[in-house]
C-alpha cells in the first residue's frame, strides 16, 4: 500500500478531530532501508533490556510494526543490526523505538522501517525484564496492540482502524 500520512489525515479529518487518528510528536529520526511503512501495532515496554525485543522479533511479524517503549533512554541501544535482520526475515514491516538503536549504517541497508530517538553504541543488558502487548504512551500518543500505525517522511500517525 502506497500512502502519505498527510493525505491520510486529509482524507480522515473527522477521525483526526475526534482523536481516533492521532499524530505522534515529531521526535523520531529515520533509520532502516524502508522509508515508509505501516501495519498493525504490537507493543513492548522495556528499559535498557532488549531480551523481549529479540523474542518478539523472532516471531512471525505478519506485516506488523513493533512499538518499543524504552522509556526514552539514551544510555544504550535496544535494537542493532542483528535484530533488524531478524525482523526483516520474519515479516515485520517496521520498528519504532522510544529509545536508541545502534549499527545505524548497517540498518540503513536492511528492508525494514526503523524510527528511533537516536543512536548509541552500547548494547543493552539482558535480564528479560519488561512487558508485552499492553498500551504504551509516548510522543503524546497511546499505542494499543491491534491498532494501526502509518509512518513516512512527514511523521507517525496512529489510528484505531485502518486509514485509506
Amino acid at each position: 500500500m502506497s500512502f502519505k500520512t498527510a493525505d491520510l489525515l486529509d482524507n480522515n479529518e473527522d477521525r483526526a478531530r475526534d482523536g481516533s487518528a492521532r499524530v505522534v510528536a515529531p521526535m523520531f529520526k529515520r533509520y532502516g532501508g524502508r522509508p515508509a511503512f505501516n501495519g498493525q501495532i504490537a507493543t513492548l515496554k522495556v528499559f535498557e533490556d532488549n531480551t523481549l525485543v529479540r523474542e518478539a522479533l523472532a516471531e512471525d511479524g505478519e506485516g506488523r510494526v513493533l512499538i518499543i517503549d524504552g522509556g526514552g533512554s539514551l544510555r544504550c541501544a535496544l535494537v542493532g543490526d542483528q535484530l533488524a535482520i531478524l525482523a526483516s526475515q520474519n515479516n515485520w514491516q517496521g520498528i519504532v523505538v522510544y529509545g536508541c538503536i545502534r549499527d545505524a549504517d548497517d540498518i540503513g541497508e536492511i528492508e525494514l522501517g526503523v524510527r528511533a530517538l537516536d543512536t548509541h553504541p552500547l548494547k543493552s543488558i539482558k535480564k528479560g525484564i519488561g512487558e508485552r502487548d499492553l498500551p504504551v504512551s509516548f510522543g503524546g500518543v497511546t499505542f494499543r496492540p491491534g491498532e494501526w500505525i502509518y509512518v513516512d517522511g512527514d511523521g507517525l500517525v496512529v489510528s484505531d482502524q485502518p486509514l485509506t
